[in-house]
């Protein structure tokens, strides 16, 4: 089996676990490199694990004839430049969320993919998790009948720690708060589920810390079939859960309330009567667990490129994801609602940062 050899670019939290998936897939990846500008990072990374050779520059891994993949887990404000750098570079790459800071960024990136033939796949773990698998293999097997509503709740806890680190609870280098960093995978899976938003309605707040960025909003979308959604995030919640919780004709689904696994089992399917109890059963029998999270991602994504197939996550799923935070973003600061899809005539289409105010 070929193995495509990758160089992780940022050992902070998430970055560490990008590296933990990638060994546990040692049959298929090879990490050949790491680069990383924190001595504490990369401190706490050798205390529980093997560090790959380390380079003193993002720079550095674009020259280096042992890599086919730049995994970039870097702060938001750089990715932008370091897909740009690595594509050109003849790199494919995978990035973390957000892959970009705005619509206008990700086309070009789409474009920059285009035309050097190279392949970027975004970072939505959450789409892999067998709860939520099990409740899309229900939807093709048109079992759910018509959306009525859901709700997303994300409801987790972040202070004085977390924000220690100097790049989050800024405009500049977070890019955003709440809904962009705590929430967005949770988002993603909804519309993942779902399909596309039409209009959206949103409110944010900072609450909890003296940050930049927003810590606590409420959302309600409008999907193209008329169906609908509420969102609530928090990062003031005592107890830290997430849920999602969709009301379906003949079902509804309720997920895990594991803060961040919660699309993973275990997910509860209440029938509308016996006849969809039966229907729901008969379909849940032919269902194959896959592997799930980034474990779930990475696999898929060295099927599809060493068998040559589309990406299990791509940039327009990105965009999407984008478009969504972007509506939301500008609904809250204008106060009004926000029709979907935007154009490059939008005035947030290059980026919501201009209207990303933290309220009292």
């Amino acid at each position: 089996m070929k193995k495509l050899r990758v160089a992780v670019a940022g050992l902070g939290n998430i970055g560490r676990k990008h590296l933990d998936a990638f060994r546990e897939l040692s049959d298929r990846y090879d990490v050949t490199a790491a680069c990383e500008p924190s001595a504490q990072n990369t401190a706490r990374c050798a205390e529980e694990r093997t560090l790959p050779p380390l380079l003193p520059d993002f720079n550095d891994v674009l020259t280096r004839n042992d890599v086919d993949v730049v995994d970039i887990c870097t702060p938001h404000h750089l990715h932008y430049e370091q897909i740009l750098q690595a594509l050109a570079a003849g790199k494919h790459v995978i990035c973390e969320k957000p892959v970009v800071g705005s619509l206008e960024e990700c086309d070009a990136v789409i474009e920059a993919e285009r035309s050097t033939g190279r392949r970027v796949m975004p970072i939505f773990q959450y789409r892999f998790g067998v709860g939520l698998q099990k409740l899309l293999h229900l939807i093709r097997q048109g079992i759910v009948g018509k959306h009525y509503l859901s709700t997303v709740e994300t409801a987790w806890q972040r202070g004085a720690k977390y924000y220690g680190v100097a790049w989050r609870g800024q405009l500049a280098t977070g890019m955003g708060g709440c809904l962009l960093t705590q929430a967005l995978h949770a988002h993603d899976a909804l519309t993942f589920a779902l399909g596309r938003v039409r209009r959206v309605c949103a409110l944010t707040a900072t609450r909890v810390n003296p940050v930049e960025v927003e810590d606590c909003a409420a959302a309600s979308l409008q999907f193209a079939d008329g169906s609908l959604a509420s969102l609530s995030v928090t990062l003031g919640s005592a107890e830290e859960i997430s849920r999602m919780r969709l009301c379906f004709e003949h079902l509804t689904a309720q997920s895990s309330l594991d803060p961040y696994t919660m699309t993973s089992e275990p997910w509860s399917f209440f029938p509308r009567n016996d006849e969809a109890a039966a229907r729901i059963d008969a379909a849940l029998a032919d269902f194959v667990p896959h592997p799930e999270g980034f474990v779930g991602q990475f696999l898929r994504f060295h099927e599809a490129m060493t068998e040559r197939r589309e990406l299990p996550v791509t940039l327009a799923d990105a965009r999407d994801s984008l478009e969504l935070l972007t509506a939301l973003y500008h609904s809250a600061a204008d106060g009004v609602a926000v029709e979907l899809p935007l154009t490059s005539d939008h005035p947030s289409y290059a980026g919501w940062h201009s209207v990303l105010t933290p309220t009292d």
